[in-house]
């Protein structure tokens, strides 16, 4: 148990350069709560004690803003941060390595039973606002773009961004960071791509009215 945590802690030191010593971390990481709660509540969910696991993981929600349902399954090395607004369902899978940023939830996409939400594969990257929904699974190394609306299948070595969120680089090389700025829009893309033909037509008709007072000038006379 200890091991783990002091993994946790390790990864929190990885992940965010504002961490600054181990009493900082243990003391007002959000996230980190979040996940140690979570761990107590799943061992008490897998025993059947699914009252009290409903508890702790609505009191570690009350004080972290962070709620997992003591049903998801998490694997190593998991990192949230900031973390205020994440929400995690009941039959979400997530493996290891796996970072996720404010606001992301993890949910279904109605009220079917058995597995209906995401399962996330090893090394994944969600960030800030995405919406990750339904059975679907987000491949090894994938990164889900801020803001994101992710509804089908994402394959390994992918980003996704947009809403409905749509796969833009599928490279197979193992991405980590991602840069929030600077990601592919495929809708404001397209939206250029209309904005330019409107352009060309305005200059189409403004030629074509010229045309039309010349002829009718000529006509008069």
């Amino acid at each position: 148990m200890f091991k783990r945590m002091r993994e946790d802690i390790d990864v929190v030191f990885e992940q965010d350069p504002a961490a600054r010593s181990y009493l900082e971390v243990i003391l007002t990481y959000s996230g980190l709560h979040a996940i140690w709660a979570h761990r107590i509540a799943h061992a008490f969910f897998k025993r059947k004690f699914y009252f009290l696991a409903r508890v702790i993981s609505q009191i570690s929600r009350f004080f972290t803003g962070i709620e997992i349902h003591p049903g998801a399954k998490i694997g190593r090395r998991f990192f949230i941060d900031h973390g205020m607004g994440v929400v995690i369902g009941e039959t979400c899978e997530i493996g290891d390595n796996v970072t996720v940023f404010q606001g992301v939830t993890l949910g279904g996409t109605g009220k079917e039973k058995g597995k209906r939400h995401p399962t996330i594969k090893d090394n994944a990257l969600i960030a800030t606002g995405a919406k990750v929904l339904g059975s679907i699974t987000i491949g090894e190394n994938s990164k889900i773009g801020a803001g994101s609306v992710v509804l089908k299948e994402v394959p390994p070595n992918s980003t996704v961004v947009g809403v409905p969120g749509r796969v833009v680089i599928q490279d197979g090389k193992r991405m980590r960071d991602l840069d929030h700025c600077n990601l592919p829009d495929p809708i404001a893309d397209r939206i250029k791509e209309m904005q330019l033909e409107l352009v060309e037509l305005k200059e189409e008709l403004i030629k074509l009215k010229k045309e039309r007072t010349k002829v009718n000038g000529n006509s008069a006379l």
